[in-house]
């Protein structure tokens, strides 16, 4: 018995499979950047509402095959006899929060400065698990948090007349998000395409509600990319799930932070945008700060 255990942990945790994913989870943020780029491309001409209620449809469309199979063996009781409902509607307000906020912020700034700004996520997971999860966080992550803050500070310029709407927007879509992992952490006992369904159905009501005040009727190209939009990120949800499956989580984490070099050269390639010098500072301190964290996890884990 010992010997069969000792054998199937060594073959999960060969290199093939956790190189495969270390790759699995770089092609995943690699695809969300890409929807970020087609997002901020297309919300310059339509509505967040609209962006969101066509992105939907697409997602929607994509997911009937994988949920399909369930509804057959359970009918919709997976989907109406929910665990904590409360807590599920609140992870489906915060979801669909938070891409709203994105696509309302790169309207108004660079798409690095909003990937920067929502890669502090993970530190207001670190500060807002001690209220909402009871966990208890020692000094050095602390210090950890509010170097990551000082960071979020320095890239924002609070102080410079560019801080505004899109910079406010940014953290405040980085603060759902991080309401939405912890609602998530809470739910985990919840079947993950139940998870992708309520916040996928979320988006499409905020759309449905949103999108009329402000539509504009899309030709074949731009209504392509709009759906495109849901398939990218489905797709990319995919790879990012496949690697947490094939290598440890701490080991593939690290690679989330890979966004901002992506974010950086697409929105130099295609926006022309071009970085300053309290982005730069600003992202080194997050990105240092949440690896950091991450360092801390993996040795507490061990």
């Amino acid at each position: 018995m010992n010997d069969q255990t000792g054998n199937s942990q060594t073959a999960a945790a060969r290199p093939p499979a956790i190189l495969a994913g270390i790759g699995m989870m770089a092609l995943g943020i690699l695809l969300f950047v890409v929807n970020d780029v087609l997002g901020k491309w297309l919300v310059a001409t339509y509505s967040v509402g609209q962006v969101l209620l066509i992105r939907s449809l697409a997602a929607v469309i994509l997911l009937v095959p994988m949920i399909w199979p369930m509804l057959r063996r359970e009918g919709l009781a997976p989907f109406l006899n929910v665990h904590r409902p409360v807590l599920q509607m609140a992870r489906i307000v915060c979801s669909t929060l938070e891409v709203a906020c994105f696509y309302w912020a790169v309207t108004d700034l660079p798409l690095a400065n909003v990937i920067c700004f929502y890669l502090a996520g993970p530190i207001f997971v670190t500060a807002l698990s001690v209220p909402l999860l009871g966990e208890k966080v020692d000094l050095k992550r602390w210090l950890l948090v509010i170097s990551g803050f000082a960071g979020v500070l320095v890239a924002m310029q609070p102080t410079s007349g560019e801080f505004g709407f899109g910079g406010m927007i940014a953290l405040l879509g980085s603060f759902t998000f991080a309401l939405m992992i912890i609602l998530s952490r809470m739910l985990r006992g919840t079947p993950d395409l139940v998870l992708v369904s309520g916040q996928t159905i979320g988006a499409l009501v905020f759309g449905i509600f949103a999108a009329p005040f402000a539509w504009i009727d899309p030709g074949l190209l731009d209504g392509a990319l709009l759906a495109l939009l849901g398939v990218v990120a489905a797709i990319a949800h995919l790879c990012v799930n496949r690697s947490l499956k094939l290598a440890p989580a701490a080991v593939v984490s690290p690679y989330l932070y890979t966004q901002i070099i992506w974010g950086v050269l697409f929105g130099y390639i295609i926006f022309g945008d071009i970085p300053d010098l309290a982005l730069a500072i600003g992202c080194v301190m997050i990105v240092a700060s949440g690896l950091a964290l991450l360092m801390l996890e993996r040795k507490t884990d061990v």
